[in-house]
């Protein structure tokens, strides 16, 4: 494992980079670099390989991005030489968003490639401006790549983001025959929010003596107030609206478990008077696109989605995330409640938890080593469901540390808020910019 030393003064200054990468870090408005970013950018910009393992919304864009971006500066190459796989096409446009910024200022091209649209577009931007970045999909890559219209002999920098995720989503083999015809000295960069045994056999095969930074934590960010509320299915609606009418929630987003529950949600919340949309997998990508944006620009407050957005998106301000129904893996919990309580600012989350979902949750509070804090809503009576839960011993806070003396505490376990009837508690503020 490579071993970089990374006390240096504050700021973006300290790593060396091109003039023209500094100038669109300030345009940007970053301040400081976050952990995940002074832990690897010394080693992307020295050519090694490296592994991050970060929780969603830490910074790991900017921290691949940056190293790359100065070695196509350096080398003034044209032509694909770097090459960035996302699991979703929401999170491969938020990719290419903010590398544009950051290389606003240079005259490097790029090109998004994803499937769900239609190819001409893609195919003419790598015929016609031959793009040093692609930002993409690896079923779209490997369609264009068979087709002999996308060459990747020439790549120098790999890039996996939310590896583990990919996996999921059973993209294992594309990958493998994407990773067939790239050349064999190249520099890889697989970043990941957790590393399941599939990642990890993965990186071995991939990585040469990579440095490796582990900041993941299966725990929710500290950011992050968050608790469940017992509710029988049949007033989770009713819920919803109390919280949708608390003078602190800005913008919410809204989790549910399937696609036809997103999409009906999403029209009950409109004829109620809000403003929102829905986003899931059977949408087309112009209407998730518009979905995205509205949200982003505050035509629309609140987000109702499945799980296409649990993962990596990027919302600044969304002051709370609700999950209407348990996540299907208590992995999703985390990466659920990670879209608010980012960037530094505070947030808060609630999931609403019925009868029939013990076993989700006793698997999730083994899985982030705490109790997740129960809360109460004023008529809302929890008793009929709190009877249905099997008995068991009273838990205790993880062992290590001594962390977590109180219910809902321990290392990233949120922060007490007593009864969530007040308007008050869970408006983000902004602590320091990075």
């Amino acid at each position: 494992m490579s071993d970089f030393n990374s006390k240096a003064p504050t700021g973006f200054d300290r790593f060396g980079l091109n003039k023209t990468l500094i100038r669109g870090v300030a345009a940007i408005g970053f301040d400081s670099p976050r952990p995940i970013q002074i832990e690897t950018i010394p080693a992307g910009l020295a050519g090694h390989d490296v592994l991050g393992l970060a929780q969603t919304g830490t910074g790991k864009t900017a921290a691949f991005a940056l190293p790359l971006l100065d070695r196509l500066l350096r080398d003034g190459k044209q032509g694909p030489r770097a090459l960035i796989l996302a699991p979703t096409r929401e999170l491969a446009n938020q990719i290419a968003s903010e590398i544009r910024a950051l290389a606003k200022f240079t005259r490097l091209e790029m090109v998004t490639i994803y499937g769900g649209v239609s190819a001409y577009n893609q195919v003419r931007t790598l015929r016609q401006k031959r793009p040093e970045i692609i930002v993409g999909c690896p079923g779209r890559v490997l369609d264009l790549l068979e087709q002999g219209v996308l060459r990747l002999d020439q790549i120098e920098t790999l890039v996996l983001d939310e590896a583990d995720h990919m996996f999921d989503m059973g993209f294992l083999p594309d990958i493998r025959k994407i990773l067939a015809p790239l050349p064999a000295n190249r520099q890889n960069l697989l970043f990941s929010a957790t590393m399941p045994r599939e990642v990890r056999r993965l990186a071995d095969d991939l990585l040469r003596n990579p440095h490796v930074v582990e900041l993941a934590n299966a725990a929710p960010a500290a950011t992050i107030d968050h608790a469940l509320i017992m509710v029988a299915e049949q007033r989770k609606r009713d819920l919803l609206e109390h919280f949708l009418k608390l003078e602190s929630c800005d913008s919410a987003i809204v989790f549910t478990r399937t696609k036809h529950r997103a999409r009906r949600l999403a029209d009950q919340l409109c004829k109620a008077g809000h403003r929102a949309v829905g986003i899931q997998g059977n949408l087309s990508q112009g209407a998730r696109d518009r979905a995205m944006r509205g949200f982003r620009s505050r035509q629309y407050d609140i987000l109702v989605a499945t799980d296409i957005v649990a993962r990596g998106i990027d919302v600044s301000g969304v002051s709370h995330v609700i999950n209407f129904d348990v996540p299907n893996t208590p992995e999703a919990y985390t990466h659920r409640i990670g879209r608010t309580g980012r960037a530094e600012l505070e947030g808060t989350a609630c999931t609403f938890v019925t009868g029939s979902d013990y076993g989700w949750l006793r698997a999730t509070e083994r899985m982030i080593g705490t109790p997740i804090d129960r809360q109460q809503v004023e008529g809302f009576s929890a008793e009929a469901e709190m009877r249905s839960e099997p008995r068991r011993r009273p838990q205790r806070g993880p062992r290590h540390g001594g962390q977590g003396g109180r219910q809902g505490g321990g290392q990233g376990g949120g922060k007490p808020s007593g009864n969530w009837n007040r308007s008050g508690g869970g408006r983000p503020r902004r602590r320091r910019s990075g």
